[in-house]
Formats: C-alpha cells, structure tokens, sequence
C-alpha cells in the first residue's frame, strides 16, 4: 500500500467522522446540509466519492462498513474497516485518491513574527511598522 494513501485515509478520518456523526448510515445519499458543519460535508462527499466508484459488491461492502461505524461511533474497529474499505477503493484508482485529496482543505499555515514590534500574516497587502511612518500614494 502506498504511503500517500495511508496519509490520506489518516488525513480524513476526522471528516468521516463528523460525516457519520452528522448524518448517520445515510451519509451515502443525503445531500449537503447548509446546517451541517463543514467538516461532516467533506466527510460526506468523500465517502460519495468512493461509494459512486465501488462496483455493486464494493458499495455493498462500504454501505456495511458505514452502518456499523455510524451505529457504534465508539467502536474503533468499526471505524478502521470503513477505512479499510476506503483504502482498497483507493488502491485501485488512482484518480480517485487526487479526487479525494483534493476535497481536503488546506493544511494550517503557520506564520511566526519574532523580534520587538515584529508583525505576522499569512496573506497582506501593506503593513507598516515603525514611529512616525508616512505612506505616499
């Protein structure tokens, strides 16, 4: 197995949970919910994703994976064979790991200001620092 899908299957599991949390073994056919938190509606595309390119046996084995992870959320087996499951669709379609990958949101950014009347920002137009600073147009 690759390590970039052990990576990302570890990168997800955070948004499959708030997936099954929020919407349960229905994850696979509800629709987004403007109510639901971001992270459950990643978790559920992602789980769509990997659902609409299963075979009729695949998505008979993941709809299994995620009845018994939603209905024991405690249970970390039930939660490692649903990724289990989502590592085996992924072994086999390459296309559907940059799919998946691409559903994540950006890793955090750090930004670190050191030094006396030092500034830090991931994204600026102008910043001024300093006494008696003048900005000509």
């Amino acid at each position: 197995m690759s390590a970039e899908i052990v990576q990302y299957v570890a990168q997800a599991g955070p948004f499959l949970t708030a997936a099954l949390g929020a919407y349960g073994a229905g994850v696979l056919t509800r629709t987004e919910s403007a109510a639901v938190e971001a992270t459950a509606n990643v978790g559920r595309r992602m789980l769509q994703a990997v659902w609409r390119r299963r075979d009729e046996e695949g998505r008979a084995e993941l709809e299994a994976a995620v009845q018994d992870a939603a209905e024991e959320p405690e249970d970390a087996d039930a939660a490692a064979a649903l990724r289990q499951q989502i590592k085996r669709a992924l072994r086999k379609d390459e296309e559907l790991l940059r799919e998946l990958v691409g559903l994540l949101p950006a890793g955090p950014v750090t930004v670190t200001a050191s030094g006396e009347r030092s500034i830090a920002a991931q994204t600026i137009g102008t910043a001024i620092t300093g006494d008696n600073a003048t900005v000509q147009p």
